[in-house]
């Protein structure tokens, strides 16, 4: 019996008895493993749902390996256990004042090579602490600790924190290197190789997460999140957008392009650029034509109206979808997806709000088309295209060139929020080991999480690119701007090619960049942060 304890051998009995009582809920002097689970989560321990980890208890408590625990086996493993925590609970205390501080476990974990989080020490500490005191007792350490966690060596896994000096070897063994103090009879023990901290760590796990493991909706600040950062990043980069559309709306060969070829084979280098940027600078000058200021931000009231519930959706569908693979995978941690499971998951955030918003989309190209000098403005150029669209259509009319939108949308999201998440998850880890501590405890800045999503952003507009080209151009087909009319996804493909080339299918490309490298980290950046305004992961 461990010495600072103030109970005796009748009174340590009859506690375990009363343990045992709790846990042999049938009370037929006997508990199998389902019996096990339940008597578990009668008295609310942290393992109740950690199905594999009770199995290995089990095995390590059942010597007689009939698949039942009797008392007499019980007894022993809890006599045991107990001692092996207080030969924990006396290397951890190195004041040897009989109470473990927050500072003492905080050594105990770092010098063992496991880096836990502050958050978690911290709700870790306030569970052990039952009486509130500021420290945890031998009596409360026992209490609810690790009395059930079992290893190969009979709990010696939980003692990969055991000692003042550790180190990590290849395998994932922590190796002990330094000698301490026995139990009773004040013996020295070296402790060899005690495997992993993966217990440890999946005991706070099972802990602290135990109500995720079977959640996969997510919470509706995800919501709220993606919705803030879509309307603050469209609306800044409105004008990009309108220049893009116009741009691809246009279908006269690009005398610009020859010029700047000729230019550079005449070693002209600024001449070239000039006439690169020459379609911009026209296409800039007639939308101010067109209506001024008011011209540049034409649709941008529908871009607000469909961004709101787009990246709400998007965002939101792929924080589901995160969890949901993850539980598919057998676990609840959706930063350690598969990415086969971070594709999946990006590209149905995009195709789910692709859908939901793809009328609204329709309805905003078609009144950027329609805007023109003289012509009408604002609401009533709104109702004047909505209404054109359903007389001539119908329902149909909103969802032309959907096929190519989704197809689209899927690359896109997937490429984007994947990259975008390994990039990040990347920083993360090195800042983490540069600064000695737990990931999460790591809050990367501002201008990080914006170049990072200005290149996961750059990168995946790029690559669909040609395809929005074609979609916007089935969606804009028949309007002031873009009168050619279109039978098909095949037919807007080779009447583009045929007449402009391949440059064709990547109009408004360069205005499209300018937009997305903002738009995203703007976005990327309110999103990340009204997420910790929220309080979420």
């Amino acid at each position: 019996m461990p010495r600072d304890s103030n109970e005796g051998t009748r009174e340590r009995d009859e506690r375990i008895e009363h343990l045992w009582s709790s846990l042999d809920t049938r009370g037929d002097g006997q508990i199998d493993f389902k019996g096990f689970k339940k008597g578990l989560k009668k008295i609310d321990h942290p393992l109740k749902n950690a199905d594999d980890l009770l199995y290995d208890i089990l095995n390590a408590i059942d010597t007689s390996q009939d698949g039942r625990i009797q008392y007499s086996e019980f007894y022993s493993f809890v006599k045991q256990a107990e001692n092996q925590l207080w030969r924990l609970f006396q290397a951890i205390d190195h004041d040897k004042n009989g109470h473990l501080d927050k500072q003492e476990l905080k050594d105990a974990f770092s010098n063992a090579g496991l880096t836990v989080p502050s958050s978690k020490l911290d709700q870790f500490f306030a569970d052990v602490d039952t009486n509130r005191d500021g420290v945890i007792s031998f009596d409360e350490w026992r209490r609810d600790f690790l009395l059930f966690l079992p290893d190969t060596h009979n709990l010696r896994s939980v003692i990969s924190y055991y000692s003042a000096t550790g180190t990590l070897n290849a395998e994932g063994d922590v190796h002990i290197n330094k000698t301490l103090q026995g139990s009773d009879q004040g013996l020295e023990v070296e402790l060899e190789f005690i495997t992993v901290p993966s217990l440890v760590r999946l005991w706070l796990s099972y802990r602290y997460l135990e109500e995720v493991l079977t959640e996969t909706t997510p919470h509706v600040g995800y919501f709220l999140a993606g919705g803030m950062a879509g309307v603050v990043s469209r609306t800044a980069t409105a004008p990009f957008d309108r220049l893009k559309v116009y741009l691809i709306a246009q279908t006269h060969t690009n005398s610009a392009k020859s010029a700047a070829i000729n230019a550079v084979k005449a070693g002209a280098p600024v001449k070239a650029v000039g006439w690169l940027s020459w379609p911009i600078v026209e296409a800039t000058k007639e939308l101010w034509r067109a209506g001024g200021i008011r011209s540049l931000f034409a649709g941008n009231g529908l871009n607000v109206v469909k961004v709101m519930p787009e990246s709400a959706i998007k965002f939101g569908a792929y924080e589901a979808s995160k969890r949901f693979f993850a539980s598919l995978e057998g676990h609840s941690d959706t930063k350690n997806l598969l990415p086969i499971s971070q594709f999946l998951s990006g590209g149905i955030g995009g195709m789910i709000s692709q859908c939901c918003v793809y009328p609204l989309d329709t309805l905003k190209f078609r009144m950027q088309c329609e805007t023109v000098q003289g012509g009408l403005h604002g609401n009533q150029l709104i109702y004047s295209t909505a209404s054109k669209m359903w007389q001539t259509n119908g329902i149909s009319g909103y969802f032309r060139g959907l096929p190519l939108g989704l197809l689209g949308m899927f690359p896109f999201a997937a490429i984007d929020l994947m990259t975008f998440e390994y990039l990040k998850s990347t920083l993360v880890s090195r800042s983490a080991r540069l600064a000695h501590c737990h990931e999460s405890d790591v809050q990367l800045s501002n201008f990080s999480t914006g170049a990072i999503g200005a290149f996961s952003g750059a990168l995946s507009a790029s690559i669909v690119y040609p395809l929005n080209v074609l979609r916007t151009r089935l969606q804009a087909q028949g309007t002031v701007l873009h009168k050619p009319t279109y039978t098909g996804i095949v037919d807007v493909t080779v009447r583009t090619v045929r007449s402009e080339g391949v440059y064709g299918l990547f109009r408004g490309l360069t205005p499209n960049l300018l937009k997305v490298v903002p738009s995203v980290s703007i976005s990327y950046i309110v999103y990340e942060n009204s997420k910790r305004l929220f309080g979420l992961s």
